[in-house]
């Protein structure tokens, strides 16, 4: 989804040789194909925005697999950049690298000052190692390595996947299935109250091309709305887009997760960028691409 997005961006802007691999071409937790690729292409400017991701089930079930999976594919595309002298890398990282119970809004100062949540601890301590590498690559060799960290995203190409899919794609989803089938309810998972921002895709590529045209310096930047509501009228604002009739239920057995995660943008707002597309026209789009891949 943010590859995509990015990709799209670049286009927009008039970039042509753009490199990319998808990873059947290329499987970026390979050291040797990894340096095989930097070694013929020799990029300048490199956006690592590729992971191994999903919501709290994904997360909590495959914790060695998100902590060893985002170590290696950051690991060797950072290390690689470095080898090969690309001018500037981005490396993408979550608002979940930020303390569970940090202030709220999240601000770039609160990483590392507090305990994570248990069920992304793994991806988390992935991301931060890596927002951590870029300053040390910077810090030894001279390297201009960033670090952005993008709120909770959707839009095109979102993977809907039924079991390890972000809570906005799964309530499409959920929703969508609900209605085909006249279902009177849909069940959520929690009790509804956490609260959640989210950024549309294509306004974080316009973000990540902004920042690598404008920013650089050590430490990450947030990249997200500075708005955010909860679970519940998310669900309620994905039903009227969806277009259901029936009842929410909350399984109040499930977890919540982090109670809030707003980020601080006051520094990407210092910087001269603000989000374009609001929920409402987000969620639009976002259902109409599900519509189309169904």
């Amino acid at each position: 989804m943010v590859g995509s997005a990015i990709y799209r961006k670049l286009q927009k802007e008039g970039y042509q040789n753009i490199i990319t691999k998808t990873s059947k071409e290329l499987d970026l937790r390979d050291q040797q194909a990894v340096a095989d690729f930097f070694a013929a292409e020799k990029p300048d400017y490199v956006f690592l925005a590729a992971a191994k991701v999903g919501g709290i089930v994904a997360n909590n079930t495959y914790r060695a697999d998100f902590l060893y999976e985002n170590l290696a594919i950051q690991n060797n595309v950072i290390h690689q950049s470095y080898l090969n002298s690309v001018t500037k890398l981005m490396f993408l990282g979550s608002s979940c690298i930020y303390p569970k119970m940090a202030p709220q809004p999240l601000k770039e100062d609160y990483l590392l000052t507090g305990t994570l949540e248990p069920t992304n601890e793994p991806y988390a301590i992935a991301k931060i190692a890596g927002i951590k590498m870029c300053d040390a690559y910077r810090d030894q060799y001279g390297c201009n390595f960033i670090s952005v960290m993008p709120t909770n995203l959707y839009g095109l190409n979102d993977n809907y996947h039924p079991e390890n899919s972000h809570v906005l794609p799964a309530l499409i989803r959920k929703f969508d299935e609900a209605k085909s089938n006249g279902s009177k309810e849909v069940v959520i998972w929690g009790t509804g109250s956490p609260m959640r921002e989210f950024l549309f895709a294509d306004d974080l590529a316009d973000a990540c091309y902004y920042l690598m045209e404008n920013y650089n310096e050590p430490n990450l930047i947030n990249i997200g709305t500075g708005e955010d509501l909860t679970i519940k009228d998310l669900a309620l604002a994905v039903k009227g887009t969806v277009g259901f009739e029936g009842e929410l239920v909350f399984d109040t057995s499930k977890p919540d997760g982090t109670p809030r995660k707003l980020m601080d943008v006051s520094k990407l707002h210092n910087l001269g960028w603000k989000h374009q597309i609001e929920l409402k026209e987000g969620l639009k789009l976002a259902y109409q691409d599900y519509l189309s891949k169904k």
